[in-house]
Formats: structure tokens, C-alpha cells, sequence
């Protein structure tokens, strides 16, 4: 009996060495393979950073740069930022993307197969980074985005070196141009909804993105030599067949999240009435195409509100305000997610032009994006719209107001934008909003969202510390 017992031990013994032994084969899905192909993560980065941040661009950015207004659950509208509702909280877009980036970046870098992607994928990494710390100020960047090759609890970095520092935007920028120029290998870039595989794009993309970060950290550095040299070669985005955007479809998943929410959400944002002040005065026609009449209007009139109004002091009928135009509900498919245009590049640098950073026609610059904005906007440009208030040297303006306002009204739909260049140039005037939580001030960041709290409390709490315990009105490095 005694030996029998032995045998069963010696048996069982044997057994789960065998076990142990092939536990990785067996746990394994067949079907779930443990790389993803990049052609694949770029698709979704590419894509699920573009509809996250229109949609966020339309419920929150636009309410802070003041091209819409919500009528109910307005928190944010109220400038309550650490009240997030509807929409509010970017961070997690930026850092979810940002992470499957990195893997995109690591397997371009260790696969030569894959070697194709290192260039888009550093582009990719200094857009979605320049867009954090632009709304956040100082964010975990340099320690960030490796998952379980890195640290959980990455520290805070300095705007400023996210922006200078080796491995930063503009080197990523260049490093990512670099990385394309010297490819020679004949494996096509694939899963590119932007540019369809066409590398060149992607340096003409790159160009731009330098333009346009340049022109922002140009109050604190002197960039006057790296814009003049990238206008003059010329290789940058200047018309709207090479914008780097993708188009949204009237088809669940892929039309706009507006159109697939409740009529409800849609109805709760209206034309501001910053917004209709200032196309009203232009004579622009954008606002038959971007907002609707009011239901109440005898004449097919746009009315506005102002922002932030109190909701429980307030009574607001939806029938006497404009609502989206049919874009962003009805016929998505003429909607884009839009990373940046050739408007965009052109009025940055009419602006640079405007204050002698570079040599260059400043006027012509700033027809030419007018020009492409309302193209871009399927909108027939009135043929005296440059020789009225919208002239680049109309009364009472300057040709730097005239820039950055019509750069703010071609940025519907990417708010955050437009409010971030407000806050870099005060234009165009924003108005005091009704029922502020902010003693009516316009803030100058958004607040660190509260799972960074819990989260990564070391880090953040040296971070809310330097922001005045994260405050929404301590200004971001290029701002100070």
C-alpha cells in the first residue's frame, strides 16, 4: 500500500513538471496574436484620436473659445473645469493614444520589417504630446507612454523642455522628417487614414506642425531663423487636397459622435453669442453653413446666447437659438477630424509674417488662408469679404487680430484651438460669461483631472503645487 502511494506521488510529480512545462502553450489564444501589426495601431491611434478629439473639440473646447454655448449641463460652460460633463477630460485621449504610439515607435525601431513607421509614428508622438501640453502646461511626458516597460507613476516635465529637449516635440519633428528621408526599403506605410501611405505628406505634415508650434513658443524663444528656413523651402502643407485630416461618414461607427447621441445631447449646444456678434459684423456667410436658423425666426435669422449662463435662473426656449449647422448631425459625411489645414499653416505664417519673424507678403498670406477657410468649409466666399471687416488692415484692428480671428472661426469643431490661441493672443475678444465659478475670468489651462490624484499623488501633487494647487489660472510656459 505504502509503495502504491509512492507511485501516485512520483506520478503527480511528473505530471505537473508537464504542465508547467507546456502552461505557456497551452494559456496562449491562437486566435489573439500577442503583437499587433502596426498598420493596425496606426489606424487606430490615427482614428480614435481624431473622433475622440472632435468630438471633445465640439462639447468642450468650443464652449471655452466660445463658438457654441450650452444650455443645460454647463459646468463646464460656467468654466467649472474640474467638473467635467458632457466632455471635459482629454487626458485620458491623449495618453491612451500616446501609449499605443510608443508601441508603433518601439517596433519600427527593433523590426526592420516595420522600419517604415518610425517617421509617422515620431510625427504622430509630437502632435498628440504638443496638444497635451499646450491645454495642461507641465504633464509626465519623458518618463510616460511605456506601460510595463516603464514607470506607473511617471513625474511631471516642464513644458518647456517637452518642447526643447532632446526627445521633445521639435526634435521628434525633425528626428521623425529624418527617419523618413532616409528610409529606402519598398514596404509600403500602411493603415495611414491621413495620407494614404504617402511618406512625402507626411514631411509636408511635420513642416506645418513646426510652423505652427515655432509661432507658439516664439514669445520665449527666438525662432525668427528655423520658420524663415522651413517658408522658404516651401515643403509644408498650402492647399486643401494635402490637409491631414480623414472624413467622417453618415454610418455608425464612423459619423460623428453627435449624430449617433441622443437629439437631446445635440440640442444642448447652441451658436454663442460671441460667435454671431463677430460673423454678423464680417458679413460672413460661414454661419449659414456652420449654425442653422433659430426655429422661432420669421426670416431665417441665427440668434445667439451667452456663455455660461445659470440654468436653475435661467429659462432658455431651444426654439430661440441657432443650433449646429447639418454637418454635425444630419450629413456628417462633409465633417472631417481635422489635425491641421492649410488655412491653419497659412495664417500662422501671415502672422509671422505680421511680426517680422519671417520676410514675407503678411496680407497675401492671410488672403490665401481666408481663402482656403471658407473652401474648406464648402462655403462660396462673398466677393467683398477681404475689402470690408474682414480687410487685412480694416479700422480699429490690427493685421494680427484679423489673423488669429479668422483662424478662430475656421476652428469650429477644434475649440480647444481656438481657445488656446486666445489665450496666446487675446483675440479675438472673448466675452465676460454669465454665471462664471471662475470670478469671470477666462481660465488659462485646464486643471489636472482627478484620477492623476489618486493615481500618481506623488508627482502630481509637486505638479498642482507649481500651478497654485492647480489652479486654471496660472498661465502655461509659452504664455507666461
Amino acid at each position: 500500500m505504502k509503495n502504491i502511494k509512492y507511485i501516485f506521488i512520483l506520478l503527480s510529480f511528473f505530471a505537473t513538471l508537464s504542465c508547467t512545462k507546456d502552461f505557456e502553450d497551452i494559456n496562449t489564444n491562437p486566435n489573439a496574436p500577442g503583437i499587433v501589426q502596426p498598420s493596425l495601431l496606426l489606424r487606430q491611434v490615427i482614428y480614435d484620436f481624431g473622433e475622440n478629439m472632435s468630438y471633445e473639440g465640439f462639447v468642450a473646447g468650443d464652449l471655452l473659445s466660445q463658438h457654441r454655448t450650452a444650455l443645460d449641463f454647463n459646468l463646464f460652460d460656467r468654466h467649472a473645469l474640474k467638473s467635467p460633463q458632457l466632455g471635459g477630460n482629454p487626458w485620458p485621449v491623449f495618453y491612451t493614444n500616446l501609449r499605443d504610439n510608443e508601441i508603433i515607435l518601439n517596433q519600427a525601431r527593433t523590426v526592420e520589417t516595420f522600419s517604415v513607421y518610425e517617421g509617422p509614428a515620431l510625427i504622430l508622438k509630437a502632435y498628440m504630446a504638443a496638444g497635451l501640453t499646450d491645454l495642461f502646461g507641465d504633464v509626465p511626458y519623458f518618463e510616460a507612454f511605456n506601460g510595463v516597460n516603464g514607470t506607473v507613476t511617471p513625474a511631471y516635465d516642464l513644458q518647456e523642455d517637452i518642447y526643447l529637449d532632446d526627445n521633445g516635440i521639435l526634435d521628434n519633428l525633425d528626428k521623425g522628417i529624418t527617419a523618413i528621408e532616409n528610409y529606402t526599403d519598398v514596404i509600403p506605410l500602411e493603415g495611414d487614414i491621413l495620407f494614404d501611405g504617402d511618406l512625402n505628406a507626411w514631411i509636408r505634415f511635420a513642416n506645418s506642425l513646426k510652423i505652427k508650434h515655432l509661432l507658439r513658443i516664439s514669445q520665449q524663444v527666438d525662432v525668427s531663423e528655423a520658420l524663415q528656413t522651413i517658408f522658404n523651402d516651401g515643403n509644408y502643407i498650402i492647399s486643401n487636397d494635402q490637409n491631414a485630416i480623414f472624413n467622417f461618414t453618415n454610418t455608425d461607427p464612423n459619423s460623428f459622435r453627435l449624430a449617433q447621441l441622443r437629439i437631446g445631447d445635440f440640442n444642448n449646444f447652441v451658436l454663442s453669442e460671441t460667435m454671431e456678434d463677430l460673423l454678423t459684423d464680417l458679413n460672413d456667410t460661414r454661419i449659414e453653413t456652420l449654425f442653422r436658423p433659430f426655429s422661432n425666426s420669421d426670416a431665417n435669422e441665427f440668434n445667439g446666447l451667452l456663455n455660461g449662463i445659470d440654468p436653475s435662473e435661467t429659462t432658455v426656449a431651444l426654439a430661440d437659438y441657432s443650433l449646429a449647422g447639418t454637418m454635425f448631425r444630419e450629413d456628417t459625411s462633409t465633417l472631417d477630424a481635422n489635425f491641421i489645414t492649410a488655412w491653419e499653416v497659412q495664417f500662422a505664417l501671415a502672422e509671422a509674417a505680421a511680426r517680422n519673424l519671417i520676410a514675407a507678403d503678411a496680407q497675401a498670406l492671410y488672403e490665401q488662408g481666408v481663402v482656403l477657410a471658407f473652401d474648406y468649409w464648402n462655403t462660396e466666399m462673398p466677393s467683398n469679404y477681404l475689402t470690408g471687416n474682414a480687410a487685412f488692415n480694416a479700422p480699429d484692428t490690427t493685421p494680427v487680430q484679423q489673423i488669429i480671428t479668422q483662424k478662430w472661426i475656421a476652428n469650429v469643431i477644434n475649440g480647444y484651438e481656438g481657445w488656446i490661441e486666445y489665450r496666446r493672443t487675446g483675440f479675438p475678444a472673448l466675452r465676460t460669461i454669465s454665471a462664471s465659478f471662475n470670478n469671470d475670468i477666462i481660465p488659462t489651462r485646464m486643471p489636472y483631472p482627478a484620477e492623476e490624484e489618486a493615481l500618481n499623488n506623488e508627482n502630481y501633487t509637486v505638479a498642482a503645487a507649481a500651478t497654485n494647487d492647480n489652479s486654471i489660472n496660472v498661465p502655461v510656459w509659452w504664455n507666461e
